[in-house]
């Protein structure tokens, strides 16, 4: 993120608060959100809009269609995954899912509100998208089995860097060999490395992650069993990438994102656990920064 002033670290700070929310206290963060009157949950996340107004105010960019669009894209999501959860209480999936996770998973991929943000703030844009889905799946859907969690577990890292490993030598071989990878060294210091892969994992891994496993995967899996869920979000997973670092379609990134995307889904199948399928996703983002 770049451009960063003090209304941008207001706005970020707002929007992490969900999140840290949901994955330090979820189970209580769902309950205290049941308790509230239908009206309350549906209505209260137009407050969502806030982190939009100092940034754009600042930036002399705000908007009334675009402040519109986000206090009501939230209370929109809301309702009808309130809607879904009464009408599928077993949680075998429901078109209203399908909705929310297309219009969110489209918003991201094709860029639909990065007219809102300055420049070098989009990630904002898409960090909002994030807090709508989890208020919506985990707060109003009551999602359950997504593993949405950061008390990270010893477990978690095992399982990440297993599927690393399983994972290298198979994307290196198909890389080099369809022309996709091309090595080089770009060594920051050690400090900055570190402070790299933690933005990676927190910025970049953990909201995709939530998106392409713990939404995605998890309600596909209901619905067609674990291997065919495995398959169809990892293939989902690959063509999010088409358009990236590419005016065209970028079919190498694609194969190879959705190669990726089964043992990022492995990793996260295997505990149902979201910050297991990150430390794989986020390791081999970094490694590439780094050596490709």
């Amino acid at each position: 993120m770049q451009n960063v002033t003090p209304a941008a670290i207001a706005a970020l700070t707002i929007e992490l608060a969900p999140a840290i929310a949901f994955g330090l206290a979820g189970e209580r963060s769902t309950r205290a959100i049941q308790r509230w009157p239908s009206w309350v949950r549906i209505a209260l996340p137009a407050l969502f809009v806030l982190p939009y107004l100092p940034v754009s105010i600042s930036q002399n960019i705000f908007r009334w269609h675009w402040f519109a669009l986000y206090a009501a894209l939230p209370a929109i999501t809301a309702w009808l995954l309130g809607k879904a959860a009464t009408a599928d209480p077993e949680q075998h999936g429901n078109w209203r899912d399908a909705v929310v996770l297309l219009t969110l998973g489209l918003a991201v991929d094709l860029r639909w509100f990065e007219a809102a943000w300055p420049s070098g703030l989009q990630a904002l844009g898409k960090l909002l998208l994030v807090d709508i889905g989890l208020y919506g799946f985990l707060g109003m859907r009551q999602l359950s089995g997504s593993g949405f969690d950061f008390h990270l577990r010893w477990s978690d890292w095992k399982i990440g860097f297993r599927e690393l490993l399983f994972f290298t030598p198979l994307v290196l071989t198909l890389g080099l060999a369809i022309g996709f990878i091309h090595p080089h060294a770009n060594l920051p210091l050690a400090g900055m490395a570190v402070l790299r892969w933690l933005g990676i994992f927190l910025f970049i891994a953990v909201p995709e992650e939530l998106f392409f496993r713990a939404w995605v995967q998890n309600l596909l899996e209901r619905r067609v069993g674990r291997r065919a869920a495995l398959v169809i979000a990892s293939a989902i997973f690959g063509l999010s990438h088409f358009n990236k670092r590419s005016a065209h379609f970028n079919w190498r990134y694609v194969l190879l994102a959705t190669i990726a995307g089964i043992f990022y889904g492995r990793a996260w199948r295997e505990e149902r656990r979201v910050p297991a399928s990150a430390v794989t996703h986020a390791s081999v983002d970094w490694l590439w920064s780094l050596w490709f």
